[in-house]
């Protein structure tokens, strides 16, 4: 009688990068995206995909205003297949599902959602290749996805709120491009009716748009006609209730963190990391030339006008607190925000 075997340990079929604008997720993205074995999605969520065309494919590349990493291939390269020549607009993709969302259940639209981007990985799979799709708005809609995508490799970027600002509020400062700065008081408006979402708001005392939410699209535009004029506190108030509520949800549960920081100023640590790539998913990007984001923080400090950075430790206090008062964060992780505190409060001393 033959004896029995094991199960062969199989890798996840799937990495969904949950990232947040400004925090390297593009490249990240772009590093697995290198590899022959992978497929990479850039941005399945993006409103952008609802009017997408075959003839846009082409000219969707960085510009200097977006600060992304050179790439070999347009962003939406990936989703020609679910392009057709006489309409606009990806296959199964909704315009709603650009918007973030942090209920704890699912929304009318999740089932909508899900099909989309299952059909995504499932033809990439099938074609045996993996799937590589980064996410900026998603991390509220993190634990849904977790549960609907068990297949998948459920990453979670993490980078200093400080540099991660900076980041956008430079490119505001110098090109004029408001989105990055507009993009929280969005999400943050939108949400605004959850009881969670209220709470950071006003723990991290945030002034929103003074204009009702008639719809989406309005909203929005509003939102990026207010960041042109933001005042400045105001903004990075703004962006640290989103991040603090991206980083609870990402507390709740990830197969994988990776320290943005720390991936610029250890090449040990990106060696772990691609490490832990290869035991998950069976693909090894290289990571070794990640820039140090924290010292480019620290360079560009004299640059960040308008700002009062020594008020800020108390903002950072409220939104630790924040995440602390919730008994479902990874106490783990909870440290480890706690050490983003830290450091935001070093780089935010120098703003002025």
């Amino acid at each position: 009688m033959p004896l029995p075997q094991e199960t062969p340990v199989t890798s996840k079929q799937a990495i969904f990068l949950h990232a947040g604008w400004r925090s390297a997720g593009t490249w990240i993205w772009s590093r697995l995206r290198a590899l022959d074995s992978v497929t990479g999605f850039y941005e399945p969520l993006s409103n952008v995909l609802a009017d997408l065309s075959l003839a846009d494919v082409s000219a969707s590349r960085p510009t200097l205003t977006s600060g992304h990493p050179p790439l070999a291939k347009p962003y939406f390269d990936e989703y020609r297949p679910f392009l057709q020549d006489s309409a606009r607009g990806v296959s199964g993709y909704g315009r709603r599902f650009s918007i973030d969302r942090f209920a704890s259940t699912p929304d009318a639209e999740f089932p909508a959602l899900q099909a989309y981007l299952r059909n995504l990985c499932e033809r990439t799979t099938g074609q045996g290749r993996v799937p590589v799709l980064k996410f900026c708005r998603s991390s509220g809609r993190l634990p849904w996805l977790r549960q609907a995508f068990p297949q998948a490799t459920h990453v979670g970027l993490l980078r200093n709120p400080a540099s991660q600002f900076a980041s956008g509020w430079l490119l505001s400062q110098q090109w004029s491009n408001p989105f990055f700065v507009a993009a929280p008081f969005r999400v943050l408006g939108l949400n605004q009716a959850d009881p969670l979402v209220r709470q950071a708001v006003e723990l991290c005392g945030v002034s929103l748009p003074p204009v009702p939410v008639t719809s989406e699209d309005a909203y929005a535009m509003a939102c990026e006609h207010y960041a042109r004029t933001a005042e400045g506190n105001n903004a990075y108030r703004a962006f640290l209730a989103l991040w603090i509520l991206c980083a609870w949800r990402m507390a709740e549960g990830i197969d994988l963190l990776i320290d943005v920081d720390q991936l610029g100023q250890s090449r040990d640590y990106a060696a772990g990391v691609r490490g832990q790539f290869e035991t998950a998913n069976s693909v090894s990007p290289d990571f070794s030339s990640a820039r140090d984001l924290v010292e480019e923080t620290r360079r560009s400090a004299a640059r960040m006008n308008g700002i009062d950075g020594r008020s800020m430790r108390a903002v950072h206090s409220a939104a630790l607190k924040f995440l602390k008062t919730h008994p479902s964060a990874d106490a783990a992780f909870v440290e480890r925000v706690r050490e983003k505190m830290v450091l935001a409060n070093e780089l935010t001393e120098q703003w002025r």
